[in-house]
């Protein structure tokens, strides 16, 4: 059974849609409140995400400048503070710290280039991708990676992407999958069709799956699981130069992988996921994160009174 013990998380974006902010500090470091109560940057609840799903190794890729910021993050061996809270999540940093690496994306050639700079790192392993700016609230026990994890495993897909059931307004900020049913009751698929934002006139013709209600199509949560068969679709990709909006873009690889292998699963991953590289996701992320944690009271009794506010204005 191939076992699913790297991750790669591509953080070389910009950032220019928080601008500002992101002139002095990467979108991917922009500080929100967990689900604990601890704030934290962006990329280590990504990093988290992974780590506690079972990941034992973890590549950041980053663009130059920006890998020194996350180094110096993820190699904080004391707290500033002498509180033992401070000292507790110093120590837990440090430990994570460990099992992540580095590489850099030299020029800022898109998402596929981005993962193809990982190819070394991953080896002959099958590796969790995710995002550095998408943070994943599970509705279950099980984080939202493990989920992925564990059925990737189980069922040895070639390639395995999370996807969630997204309304035909919203294609536009998305890629999305035609599936056939493989495990219904567990939302569970075989790609049939792999498109980057596709019109709504071409998701009906092109892109409906059997199951899903009317006008819903099967989009993609953010996270994935590769073979390195990925590596050579994105090889493909850069050699022949096929690029969208002037770069490489992996989910034109990944519709390419699927065409070389009728083992190319999806799988409806239960939970949220939040974009934060928009301005308004990043307010919605940090909403969703407090109903979901310890200041869940507080925040639902500030939202009240908030919306109460507005009522009365």
């Amino acid at each position: 059974m191939r076992k699913v013990r790297k991750a790669v998380i591509a953080a070389a974006g910009r950032g220019t849609r928080h601008y500002p902010a992101s002139s002095v500090v990467p979108k991917e470091m922009l500080p929100l409140v967990d689900r604990d109560g601890v704030t934290k940057p962006i990329l280590q609840m990504v990093a988290e995400e992974a780590f506690h799903s079972g990941i034992e190794e973890i590549c950041i890729v980053a663009a130059p400048g920006k890998d020194s910021l996350y180094r110096q993050h993820f190699s904080q061996i004391e707290a500033p503070l002498t509180q033992d809270w401070a000292q507790l999540e110093s120590e837990k940093l440090a430990e994570l710290g460990k099992h992540v690496s580095f590489v850099l994306q030299d020029e800022p050639q898109g998402f596929g280039d981005a993962v193809f700079r990982a190819k070394a790192f991953v080896g002959d392993e099958p590796f969790l991708l995710l995002l550095g700016d998408h943070v994943f609230v599970s509705d279950t026990k099980d984080r939202c990676a493990r989920q992925l994890i564990a059925t990737f495993e189980e069922l040895q897909f070639d390639a395995l992407t999370g996807v969630q059931p997204n309304p035909e307004r919203l294609l536009h900020l998305f890629g999305v999958i035609r599936g056939m049913p493989f495990d219904g009751d567990r939302g569970i698929y075989r790609a049939q069709r792999i498109v980057e934002k596709p019109s709504i006139d071409h998701a009906r013709k092109e892109l409906a799956t059997d199951g899903l209600p009317l006008g819903n199509y099967l989009a993609h949560f953010g996270m994935h699981i590769f073979t390195p068969a990925i590596f050579d679709s994105l090889e493909y990709m850069i050699r022949q130069n096929i690029r969208s909006n002037g770069e490489i873009q992996l989910t034109a690889a990944q519709e390419h992988l699927r065409q070389q292998t009728n083992n190319y699963g999806c799988m409806i991953v239960r939970g949220q996921r939040c974009d934060t590289g928009i301005p308004y996701g990043l307010l919605e992320t940090q909403l969703t994160l407090g109903l979901a944690g310890v200041h869940r009271t507080e925040v639902c009794e500030a939202v009240t009174r908030i919306l109460a506010s507005q009522v009365k204005a």
